[in-house]
């Protein structure tokens, strides 16, 4: 889709702009630490898909340093933020969309916002693969912003570089967990009060796989 290609190009454009903006936003700290305590592994194996510049990865690795983290993205540009933010970390170039090509098991995923740049068509297919790649129990971190999935357009950024972005209900996302054998264990909702001055609803839910 040409949509996601224009994103994808963006997004290794203004890496830098979004380090910049988000790398030390604590809005989403106690969503982390949660998902953080309902992997008491030593040592676990973690999978963060859509890092960015490893501003998540930062948090949860200052959180638990025991993680086995991998993290990954589709822009090298973000990626090599994440390795500079994050020394410890292993860090690989990959498109959301081929994660089952990782040949590994996780106790725990984090998908911050990735979704938000998802079709409902992939972002189903997202938590499908996720399924497949968590160990028996594993936790999903899922985050979004609420809206009406027909009101997804481009946004210009400051740069004035276009991204395409997918607004999601919750109700979407709670029947895709359900079909595909999650329990949701907690839900979490933010206010996000962006710079025009409007807010959003950025929801996260975490989840238990059961089967």
């Amino acid at each position: 889709m040409e949509t996601y290609k224009e994103t994808f190009r963006t997004w290794n454009k203004v890496a830098s702009i979004y380090e910049d903006k988000f790398m030390d936003l604590d809005l989403y700290n106690d969503t982390y630490d949660f998902f953080t305590e309902q992997i008491p592994t030593n040592n676990p194996e973690i999978l963060e898909i859509g890092c960015g510049p490893g501003n998540i990865t930062k948090y949860v690795l200052g959180k638990r340093p025991d993680f086995k983290l991998t993290a990954i993205d589709i822009a090298p540009n973000m990626i090599k933020l994440a390795k500079k933010n994050n020394p410890n970390g292993i860090f690989k170039v990959l498109d959301i969309r081929n994660i089952t090509t990782i040949r590994q098991n996780f106790n725990g995923i984090l998908a911050g916002f990735c979704v938000s740049y998802l079709s409902q068509i992939d972002g189903s297919k997202l938590i499908q693969d996720c399924h497949k790649l968590l160990s028996s129990s594993g936790i999903l971190y899922i985050s979004f912003v609420e809206g009406i999935y027909e009101d997804s357009a481009y946004q210009i950024g400051s740069s004035g570089d276009r991204v395409f972005f997918y607004y999601h209900g919750l109700d979407f996302f709670k029947n895709i967990l359900e079909t595909n054998h999650f329990t949701i264990i907690k839900l979490y909702h933010k206010n996000f009060h962006k710079t025009d001055k409007t807010t959003e609803t950025h929801t996260i839910m975490i989840a238990r796989k059961h089967q």
